[in-house]
């Protein structure tokens, strides 16, 4: 089980990142993952499966990577119909580990930050994603 504690460190520790008020974090002016709590609209469409606890919303690299964190744990990874075609997925923060919550968050930030960023930080890390 994850906290924002979690996210807040895991987020800190990469480059060119910083938090926002209301527990949003960017790399330079764009958003990596954020607080996402459900609304009424949210509520609504997803009906009994609408879960209750922290909601993280998080960036992803593109829409084949949302419907692989879909597909392969779908008790942590959800959407509403808001992200319907947005590379963008939303977090159980309370049923995700803190090491698939890392992994999410550097995936997050490769995919919003600037190239020279990535290049180095990868190149530091040879065992990240690639």
């Amino acid at each position: 089980m994850a906290t924002w504690d979690d996210v807040r460190d895991a987020v800190a520790a990469l480059p060119e990142t910083f938090e926002e008020p209301q527990r949003s974090w960017r790399v330079g002016k764009k958003p990596l993952v954020w607080d996402r709590p459900l609304r009424a609209v949210d509520h609504q469409a997803l009906g009994s499966a609408a879960p209750v606890g922290p909601i993280l919303g998080a960036r992803v690299p593109d829409l084949d990577a949302k419907e692989e964190l879909l597909a392969r744990l779908p008790g942590v990874y959800f959407v509403t119909p808001h992200f319907d075609g947005y590379p963008a997925i939303l977090v159980r923060l309370d049923a995700i580990d803190t090491d698939e919550l890392q992994d999410l968050v550097v995936e997050a930030w490769l995919t919003q930050a600037p190239k020279r960023a990535a290049k180095a930080w990868l190149a530091g890390h040879p065992d990240g994603p690639s």
